[in-house]
């Protein structure tokens, strides 16, 4: 992965998350982390995988946040200056549930 790559992973990871935090409000609640963003080579895309706590709002969550998607576009757009801005497009993070799976299945072979 490129160097310039990695720096817009964290470039995004930030913007995003601050978005999230101060910009957005939920309509119930939940908490949502930025985990990971992962930029497309050719800076087109930017996958941004969130956590939603807890994981009943996973959907209403990413429902809500797709509805958002054109005004923080907007934002991140009038905010960094690079071009191409790669187009924002949030995935769920399922690290979370593996782990969970992983720790629950050791838990069962100590016993």
């Amino acid at each position: 992965m490129s160097e310039r790559i990695i720096k817009v992973n964290k470039l995004f990871k930030q913007e995003v998350g601050r978005m999230i935090l101060e910009d957005v409000d939920f309509p119930f609640d939940a908490v949502v982390t930025v985990i990971s963003v992962d930029t497309s080579l050719d800076l087109r895309y930017a996958d941004v995988y969130i956590s939603v706590i807890p994981k009943e709002k996973e959907d209403a969550v990413l429902a809500f946040l797709e509805e958002d998607i054109y005004a923080m576009q907007q934002k991140i757009n009038k905010k960094l200056f690079m071009k191409p801005v790669p187009k924002i497009r949030f995935r769920l993070d399922l690290g979370g549930d593996h782990f969970d799976r992983i720790n629950e299945i050791i838990s069962e072979t100590d016993r």
